[in-house]
């Protein structure tokens, strides 16, 4: 087995990233299984010392500007410099943002591909790779692989954590002609992905259905690997016996969108508390890692729920599981958008190892009900709210009696991951 490999990752190392945290968990496993990492990745995270790790600046203005920000907030904080040098360096590329926008028309990372594709180049020229892995995330880093391939016939293997063809309706699969012209270009390169990678995975069942739909020359080529997680502090001791508090506490972690909000929950709250005025006073949603989207917002303005929703801000990764064990309940959001059937949020994967129970809010993905069930969690659809409102009542009697339903404690780890994919390159 080829055992010099070249991970190309633009967000390697970003704490508490999705995109970051997929592939990064891997890397312990990855090596003691005998692979030598050389990694390409984005200025935005930290220097990863387990690796030989190459931070690469992108080349357009655009890219460049996010990039110069994130490091600047890495090494220096996000104090008086940060808010002094990052306008200024902001104002300078201006006009050169505008003209990229308009001839080239692509999202802000399109750029990293050039010298990612450059310098993994020359890594194999120079015989020090075998072979090119590229984990996205970041579209970018698959179009720096695919250089990589054409120009060395290196073997590829490629990971892609979402869809790269965005579908809006159950009706559309993916093929019909999108009207953007990055949607187009996305079209374009999970083709030429498809077509030239020795080996692909998603993260789900349907993510590879649909890319299988769209692609013939993906064949036998594509498989699901979950991706797991391991947070810090997953493995230290828990007597998992539970201390239940005046509060329910409903902790919320990860993102929020308008797609992807507390809506359904605030609503369902509000009949609750209007049939059980008393509760009012004992249930809280505590968020964490993210701000309340607009939607979220307006809900708590509306439903006068502004003493029950708390914004905690963010908190390092290696806090989280420490934070998920202290709630009498994890909340996991699924979203409404049509991709949302072909995805599954990374941050369940850390659930799995808090042991505490979990309100489960899915959209037509089976695999993640699947998951959720065989853990013993509480699950509704997003779609109908009488059935959310029914869980949450659920929830509340549960706790009200000291008896909310213990997670079954089934963790999905990186090693498993590292594992199928090793058994593909056999």
């Amino acid at each position: 087995m080829k055992t010099r490999w070249l991970l190309i990752s633009h967000a390697f190392n970003m704490d508490g990233r999705a995109s970051s945290v997929t592939v990064t968990d891997k890397v312990p496993y990855l090596q003691k299984a005998g692979i030598h990492l050389t990694v390409l990745s984005a200025v935005t995270g930290m220097k990863d010392e387990r690796v030989e790790h190459y931070q690469l600046l992108a080349w357009g203005p655009s890219a460049l500007r996010f990039d110069f920000r994130h490091w600047v907030a890495n090494h220096y904080g996000r104090g008086l410099f940060y808010k002094l040098i990052t306008p200024l360096v902001s104002i300078g590329l201006l006009p050169f943002i505008f003209l990229e926008k308009l001839l080239v028309g692509l999202s802000s990372q399109a750029s990293w591909f050039l010298p990612a594709a450059l310098r993994g180049t020359l890594l194999v020229k120079q015989g020090k790779v075998d072979l090119i892995y590229t984990s996205a995330g970041v579209w970018s880093a698959l179009l720096a692989g695919w250089v990589i391939k054409k120009l060395t016939g290196v073997t590829w293997i490629v990971e892609i954590h979402d869809p790269l063809v965005t579908r809006w309706s159950p009706e559309d699969d993916g093929v019909a002609k999108r009207k953007t012209r990055e949607a187009r270009f996305m079209q374009k390169l999970e083709r030429m992905v498809c077509d030239n990678a020795d080996h692909l995975w998603w993260f789900t069942d349907g993510a590879l259905s649909y890319a299988k739909h769209r692609q013939p020359g993906l064949a036998d080529k594509g498989f699901v690997v979950l991706p797991g997680a391991e947070p810090p502090g997953c493995y230290e001791p828990d007597d998992g016996q539970h201390v239940y508090s005046d509060h329910l506490n409903i902790a919320h972690f990860g993102t929020l969108a308008t797609d992807r909000s507390l809506v359904p929950v605030l609503d369902a709250l509000a009949a609750l508390f209007q049939e059980i005025p008393a509760a009012k006073e004992k249930v809280r949603i505590q968020v964490y890692g993210t701000d309340l989207d607009s939607a979220s917002s307006e809900a708590v303005t509306r439903l006068h729920l502004e003493s029950n929703v708390i914004s905690n801000g963010r908190f390092p990764r290696a806090q989280v599981v420490k934070l998920m064990r202290q709630a009498d309940m994890l909340l996991a959001l699924h979203g409404t958008a049509e991709w949302a059937v072909e995805c599954i949020p990374s941050k369940i994967y850390e659930y799995f190892w808090s042991k505490r129970p979990i309100l489960g809010i899915t959209d037509r993905n089976d695999q993640l009900r699947r998951l959720l069930e065989e853990r013993d969690a509480y699950v509704c659809q997003t779609n109908d709210q009488a059935s959310i409102n029914q869980m949450v009542k659920k929830v509340w009697d549960d706790w009200s009696h000291q008896n909310l339903k213990q997670q079954k404690y089934q963790p999905i780890s990186p090693a498993d991951a590292v594992q199928q994919i090793l058994n593909k390159l056999q």
